[in-house]
């Protein structure tokens, strides 16, 4: 959701009663509630206008999703599967259209980092990587680095490794969820473990060299690939100007000509941005009459480069990850 989105959200739920919008945010992610909540808590001096814009769009995005003369549950759930893929909307169509109690996972998702870290610290590291799978990265990776480092090193390795849970993992798991959570049921969850998984979380913790060491130890490649998956080269969309700059200082012409014909337009434009007047437009010209390049020469400079930018990384000069640039004073 967008920030735009979120605030025409918060305006519309801020005019709905507090029944009424208590029944709304029922149906939400925790990271919407606690995201339209946050700006709920901003809103100041809205006009007429505003409101009335609000809910003139509502009105008009709910009259052109109208169910009328079809079955709602079939509507309802190919929408949400276009919108969310099937994971998701089979999750969401389970609260929505049986009014199921949220699952085992779904409550931690709700709780703090500490208090989850606390309730899991002693179980064993094939659970702790079961369930930091069906949570958000940020959180898990806010979980994680609360546990010991021999624990958090074993789950993440767990995590990069982890592709299909056995019904015994997985009865074990409901057992274990039951006994921390009071007796709340686990529902049905298909598995998000593998390397992607395990680089979205340690893309968002602080000892990240630590625990890629951790894993380099039992597995070379597949720590080479974590990192692959950490950062990639559409990311440096995320890094600021000033780190864009340090690394297009050593970063040889020929080999930004090639990695830039397998980037996106804004990244074109983000770097172009970040060069003097006169070496952006000899480069764009470059880069017109650059012809047809394979597809493995493109990720091969792609790679150089960001080889280039984890340098920079562990040097301290430049920020990536997660949690996104540092600001600088």
């Amino acid at each position: 959701m967008s920030d735009e989105g979120i605030n025409k959200s918060a305006i519309l739920l801020m005019t709905l009663g507090a029944a009424e919008a208590a029944e709304v945010m029922k149906y939400l992610e925790p990271k919407e509630v606690q995201k339209i909540s946050a700006a709920m808590v901003t809103l100041r001096n809205l006009s007429r206008d505003q409101i009335v814009n609000v809910f003139d769009e509502f009105q008009q995005l709910a009259s052109e999703k109208t169910t009328i003369g079809m079955d709602s549950g079939d509507y309802i759930r190919d929408m949400l599967t276009q919108a969310l893929g099937d994971d998701k909307a089979a999750g969401l169509l389970d609260r929505i259209l049986h009014n199921s109690d949220t699952s085992g996972i779904e409550s931690l998702k709700w709780m703090d980092p500490a208090s989850v870290a606390e309730l899991i610290a002693n179980e064993h590291p094939q659970i702790i990587a079961t369930i930091m799978v069906h949570l958000e990265p940020d959180q898990s990776a806010d979980i994680l680095a609360l546990l010991s480092e021999r624990v958090r090193n074993d789950v993440m390795l767990r995590i990069a490794t982890l592709d299909s849970v056995q019904p015994t993992a997985l009865q074990e798991l409901n057992d274990v969820l039951t006994k921390l959570l009071a007796g709340n049921a686990v529902g049905k969850k298909s598995i998000r473990g593998g390397i992607k998984t395990a680089a979205e979380i340690l893309n968002y913790m602080g000892n990240q060299e630590a625990v890629l060491e951790s894993v380099r130890t039992h597995d070379a490649e597949l720590a080479q690939k974590m990192m692959d998956e950490m950062f990639v080269f559409e990311d440096l969309l995320e890094m600021e100007d000033r780190g864009i700059q340090l690394v297009l200082r050593e970063v040889q012409s020929e080999s930004l000509i090639v990695a830039l014909k397998g980037a996106s337009e804004e990244l074109r434009e983000k770097i172009f941005k970040n060069m003097s007047q006169r070496a952006a437009e000899m480069l764009r010209e470059d880069l017109e009459a650059k012809g047809p390049v394979k597809l493995s020469d493109v990720e091969a400079e792609q790679k150089e480069i960001l080889k280039i930018v984890r340098r920079l990384a562990d040097e301290g000069q430049v920020m990536i990850g997660g949690k996104g640039e540092e600001e600088y004073v």
